[in-house]
């Protein structure tokens, strides 16, 4: 925090009544035995907020603060100063007072951004004080992803830039700031940072007849984002290409390929397959944050029974704890959170995965190469022999590799991998189905995980209404098993809302959309879940080749609280919404 004079901000803090002064004593106390300044001590103790902070430190420095959290500047006002110099100079231009522009800014006294501007806009600056989170809401009003792309493109020359840019192999050396003047680059850029901004998994370049869309997913829906002329298909992912380290000159096979960038210092990792279309190459670029870090089982949505369930089977020295659901479902990160409590100094965890997604220290990651006979079986048939105590398998595709993940259970590892399910009780047929024998699939699998995920209301705008007809018996089908619990019961199942027998009067929420969440009404995904173990009467059952049906009925009848239940109580929370758990969840 900039504060030039001590003792005027402390009298500013009490004056304001923002603190009392033994609140003020106890934080400068603090501060000279953290040796951290006075202002981030009370932000951190949460006596007052970042914006009280600043305002209290402009009015000691005898400086206009201003907020820009609610200001929707005019843009013409913001093309003062460009977006790049903007963000680099932490200063935002908001409006003009005759001849004099007014400029935002973390640090009014940085004399060289304020004569920068000065000369930029020939106008005299008269500087606020604004905080970095203030600033920052303001950038986002810069040109949206459609006029800045379309700005750089604009300045594309296909005669000369495309031969140019096939030649520039060179490039690759600048992927971490992609900052090259190319319009080419500024436009590949661009399309990366909305995509971060915009919280995508996914961005799909695609060519068609007289345009090339550019569409990002968000929250596991496809959205177009813009339409670019066609004319510009070969420069942009050649660009991505180079990137990509892929051949620019090879048009007629699928290609794959990756690399990393840093965008407003997130480590992003771009996943990159290429695939030739009627109309030219589509590109599918999958974005994944190695800044955010793997998020545990709570954060993912298990609770409850389920929860206890998973804790139990990690407890056990060997066995297989089996992740399943389809693409995208949020297998490999179930498993990670699974991984993150294992992982300690005591035991050996070795991975074999395709691609190797989240770099988690303390843990031996392999990546398979199946183009030098590094599969997954061959994988693990050698990490068998560098005494681990536990394995991850990306995932099991074929009888072999289901067969020495057995083996390896059976010999005293524990094994964590995925499978391509519908639900969790698809497991132990699935495996059947993979000719491993009904006696080794009872006595090896402990823990089955069915998941899906299902997009989170925003919280800023979801509405509660009462439930409809149709919603109520929708809702009462579907939990009818455990609204008829006792109260003790149904307390323990981990949920805040859960209906008792005979009710006719639910609250559901119901999304709206507002700026927020770019009017979709949700923001962020949970996942939805059913974990079992296998049980004695289980392990009968699988011996006796049971179908997929009869051992979801003997798993619910244990207590397994399905994933539609599972998502019907999360919504009645306020979570989710039932529309959104029906439309992910219908085939269970």
């Amino acid at each position: 925090m900039l504060v030039t004079d001590q003792k005027k901000f402390e009298e500013v803090l009490v004056n304001l009544k923002l603190l009392t002064p033994a609140k003020l004593d106890a934080a400068k106390i603090e501060s000279v035995r953290s040796n951290k300044s006075l202002g981030d001590i009370l932000f951190a103790n949460k006596d007052i907020t970042k914006e009280e902070v600043v305002k209290a430190i402009a009015i000691s420095m005898s400086v206009p603060y201003v907020d820009l959290s609610g200001f929707n500047i005019n843009p013409t006002i913001l093309g003062y100063l460009k977006k790049e110099l903007a963000k680099k100079f932490q200063a935002i231009p908001f409006g003009t007072t005759g001849s004099s522009l007014n400029v935002a800014m973390v640090d009014p006294n940085n004399i060289t951004a304020i004569e920068f501007i000065e000369r930029k806009s020939s106008m005299r600056v008269v500087p606020y004080m604004a905080s970095p989170e203030s600033v920052k809401h303001a950038l986002d009003q810069y040109k949206d992803l459609s006029s800045e792309v379309s700005e750089a493109i604009g300045d594309i020359n296909i005669e000369k830039d495309i031969p140019k840019l096939e030649d520039d192999l060179e490039g690759k050396e600048n992927i971490n700031g992609l900052i090259q003047d190319a319009p080419v680059t500024r436009a590949v850029n661009t399309i990366l940072e909305y995509a971060i901004k915009s919280k995508a998994s996914d961005i799909h370049v695609e060519p068609w007849e007289n345009s090339l869309k550019i569409r990002y997913r968000v929250d596991g829906i496809l959205q177009e984002t813009m339409s670019l002329p066609s004319h510009i298909v070969s420069a942009l992912i050649s660009r991505i290409k180079i990137l990509s380290d892929l051949k620019i000159d090879e048009h007629r096979v699928p290609q794959d390929g990756r690399f990393d960038v840093n965008i407003d210092n997130q480590e992003i990792d771009v996943r990159v397959a290429v695939s030739p279309t009627v109309h030219g190459e589509k590109v599918v670029m999958r974005l994944l944050n190695k800044s955010a870090g793997v998020i545990n089982l709570e954060e993912l949505g298990i609770r409850g029974r389920a929860y206890d369930l998973i804790q139990d089977g990690l407890k056990r020295p060997h066995g297989m704890i089996l992740s399943t659901g389809p693409t995208g479902s949020g297998k490999t990160t179930s498993l990670y959170a699974v991984l993150t409590k294992l992982n300690t100094a005591a035991v050996n965890i070795i991975t074999l995965e395709d691609p190797v997604e989240y770099q988690v220290p303390g843990v031996n990651q392999i990546q398979v190469n199946a183009g030098v006979g590094l599969t997954f079986a061959a994988g693990l048939r050698s990490i068998l022999r560098q005494d681990p105590d536990i394995v991850m398998v990306g995932e099991i595709r074929d009888a072999e590799t289901a067969d020495l993940a057995v083996q390896s259970s059976l010999t005293g590892h524990m094994v964590l991998s995925t499978l391509h399910t519908n639900n969790a009780s698809g497991v132990l047929p699935r495996l059947l189905d993979m000719k491993i024998e009904p006696f080794l699939i009872a006595s090896t699998v402990s823990i089955a995980i069915g998941q899906r995920l299902v997009r989170k209301l925003c919280p800023k705008c979801k509405k509660i209404a009462k439930a409809g007809p149709a919603m109520i018996v929708a809702i009462e089908n579907t939990l009818g098993n455990l609204s008829v619990l006792d109260e003790k019961t149904r307390a323990n199942l981990g949920y805040k809302v859960v209906p008792g027998a005979g009710t006719k009067d639910f609250d559901i929420y119901q999304a709206v959309g507002c700026d927020q969440c770019n009017q979709s009404g949700y923001s962020g995904r949970i996942g939805v879940f059913e974990v079992f173990t296998v049980s004695p009467e289980i392990e009968k059952l699988v011996v006796a080749r049971a179908t997929t049906t009869q051992i979801q009925a003997q798993a619910i009848k244990e207590g397994m609280i399905t994933m539609r239940q599972d998502g019907f109580l999360k919504a009645l929370e306020g979570i989710t919404t039932i529309e959104e758990v029906i439309a992910k969840a219908s085939e269970v």
